[in-house]
């Protein structure tokens, strides 16, 4: 793994976007009561086949930690709490990166170093499924 730290610089990239997107997602999970305005909002694989799909829990992590009830974020979905820390975090250090012009470094991966947090990713949403699956179905968690 190699990290190229650019010279000092305002410039909006990457980083900056996702922090852009993580700061209106985290408001819209603060301020706007999604689930209840949406009348059609619901997980249909669950209603369908009794088990949450991949994805479930996901708005009530971001809700709950919108709202700093952390260990409820991580009972609705881990990897979808993980996910809002990281968002919150890159609106952070946008928000550094654009006011004090602290450079944004660059991490460069090599072909071996890819194909392994390919296949932590792929291990984490795996396991974060059973998780979710185990949770909602035999723990009672919502």
């Amino acid at each position: 793994m190699r990290v190229i730290i650019p010279p000092r610089n305002r410039s909006f990239g990457a980083l900056d976007a996702v922090g852009v997107i993580g700061v209106v997602g985290l408001l819209v999970a603060r301020f706007v009561p999604v689930a209840r305005l949406i009348p059609f909002w619901g997980c249909s694989f669950r209603q369908l086949t009794g088990y949450p799909c991949p994805g479930c829990g996901l708005t009530r992590a971001a809700d709950r930690f919108a709202h700093f009830h952390w260990l409820g974020a991580l009972k609705a979905n881990p990897l979808g709490t993980v996910a809002a820390l990281l968002f919150a975090l890159c609106a952070l250090y946008s928000f550094v990166h654009l006011v004090f012009a602290v450079p944004v470094p660059e991490v460069l991966l090599d072909d071996r170093e890819w194909r392994r947090t390919r296949w932590a990713v792929g291990l984490s949403v795996l396991v974060n499924y059973l998780f979710v699956i185990v949770g909602y179905r035999y723990l009672g968690f919502r």
